[in-house]
C-alpha cells in the first residue's frame, strides 16, 4: 500500500501548480533543435534518471535517520510551507528570485541536449523544484523514515520517482499530438502562473499553520 501511495504522490507532483505550466518548456528542451522523437524520449529518460538519483538518495537518508526526520517533520513542513509561499509570490510576480526563473532561459538555449546533460538537467530539477513538490515529496520521505529500512526507503522514493517521471516520458512520446494543449498553456502562461502562484501561497500558509498547530498541541 505504501508503494501505491508514493506512486500516486509522484503523479500528483507532476500535475502540481508550479510544475504543470512549465511542462511544455521542459519537453521542448528535451527535443532541443532536433525533430527526432527518439532523441527527445532518450533525453526524457536521462532527465528522469537524474532527478531519481537525488530522490532515491533522500530515501536512503530518510530510511537511515528515520526517527530524526520523523521527529522534526513538523518543522520541515513549516520550512517547506515558507518556501512554497516564496515560490508562489515569485510566480505572481510580487517578488523576483533569479534562481526560480531559470526556466525562462531554457527556451533560448540553442545547443542540443545529450543524454549526459539530460541527467544533469534532472539533478538540477530535483534541487530547484523540491520546495514546489515538497508537500508530496515530504509525505513520501515520512513514509520512508517510518519504514526504518534503508532498502525500503530507497524503493519508496524510486516508486515516487517513477510516478513523477512516467508522465514526463509519456508526454514526450505524444508531444506532437498534445501540441494544441502546449500552445494553449504557452499562450496563457502569465495567467496560469499567477493562478498557480496564488494556490502555492495558500498551500504554503496551510503547511505552516498545520506545522505550528502540531508543534503546540
Amino acid at each position: 500500500m505504501d508503494f501505491l501511495i508514493t506512486f500516486v504522490e509522484g503523479i500528483a507532483s507532476f500535475i502540481s501548480p508550479c510544475v504543470l505550466p512549465v511542462i511544455p518548456v521542459y519537453i521542448s528542451y528535451f527535443a532541443s533543435d532536433s525533430k527526432s522523437t527518439k532523441k527527445a524520449i532518450m533525453n526524457s529518460f536521462g532527465f528522469v534518471f537524474g532527478f531519481s538519483i537525488i530522490f532515491i538518495l533522500l530515501g536512503v537518508f530518510a530510511g537511515s535517520f528515520g526517527k530524526l526526520v520523523h521527529s522534526y517533520s513538523n518543522y520541515i513542513n513549516i520550512i517547506l510551507g515558507l518556501l512554497l509561499i516564496v515560490m508562489g509570490l515569485n510566480y505572481m510576480e510580487v517578488i523576483f528570485i533569479k534562481i526560480l526563473n531559470k526556466t525562462n532561459g531554457i527556451k533560448r538555449r540553442n545547443t542540443d541536449l545529450t543524454l549526459f546533460t539530460s541527467i544533469l538537467f534532472g539533478i538540477l530539477f530535483s534541487l530547484t523544484w523540491t520546495p514546489c513538490i515538497g508537500a508530496f515529496l515530504s509525505s513520501a520521505l515520512v513514509m520512508a523514515s517510518t519504514s526504518g529500512s534503508i532498502l525500503k526507503g530507497a524503493l519508496l522514493l524510486l516508486i515516487y520517482s517513477i510516478g513523477l517521471g512516467l508522465p514526463f516520458i509519456i508526454t514526450t512520446l505524444f508531444m506532437e499530438k498534445i501540441k494544441v494543449t502546449f500552445d494553449f498553456i504557452k499562450k496563457h502562461y502569465n495567467i496560469i502562473n499567477k493562478f498557480a502562484g496564488s494556490i502555492l501561497v495558500l498551500y504554503g500558509i496551510f503547511n505552516v499553520m498545520n506545522g505550528v498547530i502540531e508543534i503546540f498541541k
